[in-house]
Order: structure tokens, then sequence, then C-alpha cells
């Protein structure tokens, strides 16, 4: 048998006090294997943005995979450990989807699997420690996938009056999250706003619907029902949206009828979206939510070539801390075939302030929105005028240590160029010169938060995962004004700010140790770049297609 070497990035610690005992060698275990490309992302996009013209998806696949030598000699590996290949494995992918006995999974990639039971109850299958493969194939492999099955990420909403399950990062030195933690907001009259007002507040163009545009969004659970998104859509007057829902790894739309579980996610990600472009078709990407179920719903959403959604919103996320190296790396990476192709993505950037949810005292920022190649939304708190029909004034929401906006310094990703000009600070945890989020910021809080239908009831929402859609939706018009996909917007919209109104008050400091960051002229990792007004944001674009990106 070949000697195993360790892959560098796939380092990860059990929680600590977690209860767990050895899986039986007979259970079986499905895994995912990346392989390295022939042509590395890095060396695609800067060519796409040199030349200024991005590339079709059947481009990108042409170009980004693994070499068909590569892709058998791992075959080859996976199945000389009896394990299985399953689904239709292709280069293109860069992913071999493989099936085993957990001794076979020992055997192939030098791991224990253990059992570990949440206080809900629920059983997921776990590891520690570094993942082996053999030597002669180490070269050829970025990362292994789906050997932990705990919840990788959690949603980034708040309802207003209602207390909401988070899952949180309760033993935060060591690992994942098994414990839940309770917020409880007082109980106040439902106000709020519809996702056209704040259209209106935000002088989001009005001459655009959506028409020709498909917004893609990432759910990990839950589900929409119909007759909610008829009802919701009818006070608005408008007809509702055209959803096409799209299984990954066996997911579907299921709601479960609790409008604090991921169904509130999921009603608000498509009412918010869709009430800003309505004509746009919304594209659901329901998939587990495990490391390889997120990337994989990502990559899927980014490869539609059915769909060929031209903005994809995530409104789900974790403390960059929780992940693995290889997830961090191959999320970006993802993020980066985005950029090559034109198609934006829209994070929520954390509901916990300047600590992420993380309660050792330090900074955080939430992962995916502090990968360089997504817009990270940030969240603001609005007061309108006297009249209720423009925006008075808008401060950065914070509310507490549950429930304030999240921005920070990354501790992984470096300093991307087109924050160069930003006065960026270095990380408060070790110095390290990242990159700052968010990006951009809107109204989050959910005492002034966005009327939503779900499960049958009416509630007022707030958190940066709407944040997400909104910008999703904005950038759906974009599209449809400028007759292309604006794309990798990063570079435009640091050179010219002046389409976002600055937020120049408030912070988003939420830590025990009193460490965050406060709004200040420019930009700022407490609001971003501020706050887009749409007509504005759409001429930015106003340049030819030729000289896109």
């Amino acid at each position: 048998m070949s000697r195993q070497v360790i892959l560098e990035n796939s380092g990860l610690k059990q929680p600590v006090g977690s209860r767990r005992k050895r899986i039986s060698d007979h259970a079986m275990v499905e895994a995912t294997i990346y392989l390295k490309p022939e042509v590395s992302i890095d060396s695609i996009l800067a060519k796409v943005l040199k030349s200024g013209k991005y590339l079709t998806r059947q481009e990108l696949a042409a170009t980004y995979k693994a070499s068909p030598e590569n892709f058998q000699k791992v075959a080859a590996f996976a199945e000389s450990h009896g394990l299985k290949i399953i689904k239709n494995a292709t280069e293109n992918a860069r992913a071999i989807s493989v099936q085993g006995s957990a001794a076979n999974i020992k055997s192939a990639f030098g791991v224990n699997l253990n059992i570990v039971k949440n206080k809900a109850g629920k059983v997921f299958h776990t590891r520690e420690g570094f993942i082996k493969v053999d030597a002669d194939v180490h070269p050829l492999i970025e990362g292994v996938f789906g050997l932990d099955t705990r919840p990788k990420a959690r949603t980034l909403f708040q309802i207003l009056g209602f207390p909401k399950t988070i899952e949180q990062k309760s033993t935060a030195q060591k690992g994942f999250a098994q414990s839940r933690a309770i917020m409880e907001r007082a109980l106040v009259p439902n106000t709020g706003f519809y996702p056209t007002d704040l259209a209106k507040f935000y002088n989001f163009p009005n001459n655009a619907d959506g028409t020709g545009q498909c917004i893609g969004i990432v759910e990990l659970g839950g589900g929409h029902a119909q007759t909610d998104l008829d009802s919701y859509f009818a006070k608005l007057n408008l007809s509702s949206p055209n959803i096409v829902t799209v299984s990954v790894d066996g997911i579907t739309n299921a709601p479960v009828g609790d409008a604090n579980s991921a169904d509130g996610e999921v009603m608000l990600d498509i009412e918010v979206a869709g009430g800003v472009a309505p004509n746009a078709t919304i594209a659901m990407y329901y998939a587990p939510n495990t490391d390889i179920g997120f990337l994989d719903a990502i990559t899927t959403a980014i490869n539609d070539t059915t769909n060929n959604p031209s903005v994809v919103s995530i409104s789900w996320g974790n403390p960059e801390q929780f992940w693995t190296v290889q997830s961090l790396i191959a999320f970006n990476d993802a993020f980066k075939s985005a950029a090559a192709i034109g198609v934006t993505i829209t994070v929520a950037a954390g509901d916990s302030g300047s600590s992420d949810g993380v309660n050792d005292g330090s900074v955080n920022v939430d992962f995916p929105a502090s990968s360089p190649y997504v817009l990270a939304c940030g969240g603001t708190k609005i007061i309108l005028s006297a009249d209720d029909s423009s925006i008075d004034s808008e401060i950065v929401w914070n509310e507490g240590t549950t429930s304030a906006g999240g921005g920070g310094v990354s501790d992984f990703f470096a300093l991307p160029d087109y924050q160069i000009n930003s006065n960026v600070p270095p990380s408060f945890n070790n110095n390290f010169v990242g990159r700052g989020l968010p990006d951009v910021s809107a109204d989050a809080d959910p005492a002034t938060g966005y009327k939503i239908t779900v499960d049958g009831g009416n509630y007022v929402f707030g958190g940066t995962s709407a944040v997400a859609p909104l910008m999703a939706g904005l950038i759906a018009l974009t599209n449809q004004i400028q007759g292309k996909n604006i794309g990798f917007i990063h570079p435009v919209i640091y050179a010219d700010p002046n389409a976002f109104r600055d937020i120049i008050s408030g912070n988003n400091t939420t830590t025990s140790t009193n460490q965050g960051f406060t709004a200040s002229q420019g930009w700022d990792a407490a609001s971003g770049l501020g706050v887009a007004d749409g007509n504005a944001f759409v001429t930015l674009f106003n340049i030819p297609v030729s000289n896109q990106p």
C-alpha cells in the first residue's frame, strides 16, 4: 500500500465537550474529492480582467477542469481502497464523489469517523485531525469534503418580536457549534416595510423589473410555499415571480412550517429579491447544510447553463475560524470562477457585530462574506422623515451582541487590490492586513425591517440576510438596464464610491473587549462604502461592453 501524506489544509478539531462514539466499520459514508485544475483559476481570472471580456460558462468549463489523466489516477486511488464512485463524475466538475464503508474511508483518507448527537437529538458523523491520501495522488488533490456532516452554516435573519434559535459557536477556540443560543427580543408591534418601499427609499430604478434576468438563491434547508408567495405578492400588486427549484445533493423544497426555521430564510430571500425585481426568474438551489452541500450549491448555481443566473444571493455563513482552510480555498475559488463569467455573488455579512457571535472576546468576520470575490452586505438602521416618505438618517445597525451588522477584517484573505486606498485597518487579532468587509450596507435592523409572509403568518424580518437579496435585486435591474452582466463589480464601486450614501454614524462593536468598528467618512468596517443610491449605482456601469470589466 502506498505511503499516505497529509493534506495540509484539511485540519479540523472536534467541539469541546462533545459526546462521541466511533462509527461502525460497516456504516456507509460518502465523500467528495476535489482535484486541482489543469489551469489555475487565478490565471484564468487574470486574463479575463486584462481582456475586459467575461467568459461564457461553456468557455470556463472547457478551461477550468482536471486533466483526464489525473482524474483517472484519483478515481483509481479511490477504487483501490474499496470506494465506489457515485454520481456522474466528470473532469469538468473536478469532483469525484465516492461511497464506501467507514473502514474503507479510513483506509483511503486516514481518518477515524465518530458519531455525535446535538442537543436537538440529531446525529452526525464527524472527523478530527488531518485527512491523508496516498503519496502518488497527493499532488493532484485540492481537498476532501463531506466527512463531517454537522451543520456548516447558520441563517442570518431575525424576526421582530420573536425569539430566534441560532446555531452559534459556544466553544469558539475549539471548533463547531453543538449548542444553540436563544436570542430574545421584546415583543413590539409589527411595523416595517415592504421591499418595494425600501426600493423607493433607496432610489432603485423604476424603469426596470428584472425581465430577462435570473437571480440564483442558495438555501441549506427549508422551503417555500406557493400559497404564501401568491398572498404576499398580491399585497404588492405584483404577480408572483417565476420560481425554479434546483435540487442539489438530494435536497428539495421542503417547508417545515416554522417561520423561525430555514423557512424564514427562504421566504425572506424570495420575497425581497422578487419585490425588487418581480419579473426576474428566481432559481432556488436547495442543498444539505454541510461543507460539500454548501459548496455544491454554489458551484451548481454558478455553472447552471439552464437557468443562467446573473447574480447569486447567499444569506448563510459562520465565522472564518470555524472553516477548514481547504473549505476557505475551495469556496473562494468558486467565487473567482463566478467573477470570470460575470456572475455577481451577494452575501450577508453577519448579524452579531464585530464578534460575529464568538464569545471569547475576539473580533471575527463571517465567511463566505469575507471572500474578496463576493459583495459583502452589512446592516443599517433607518430613521424616516416625518411624513414617512424618505429616509431622514441612517446609522450602523447595533442593538446588542446578537443584533448588529457584521464587519471587520479577514484573518485569512489578504487585502485585495481594489481596497488598497480604503484605509482598511489591520486585524485586531494578529495585525494581519486583510480583506475588509462589508462592501455595502442597507436596512437590516428588525425594528425597521422587512414585511414578510412565511408559513401562513405575517412578520417583520431583519438581519443582513435581507440585504443580500435586496442587492441581488438591484444588480438584476442593473443587468437588465445595461444589457449585460456587470459581474465582478468591486473594482468599479471602489474606484467611484459616489454612488453610495456614506454612513458616518454608529458602530458594530459587540465584543466583551469593546473591540469593533465605527462608521466614518469613506469606507469603514462597520458600513462599507455605505448604502447604494440605486439610479446612481446603475450609471456606474454606463461603459461599453468591450471595456467591461
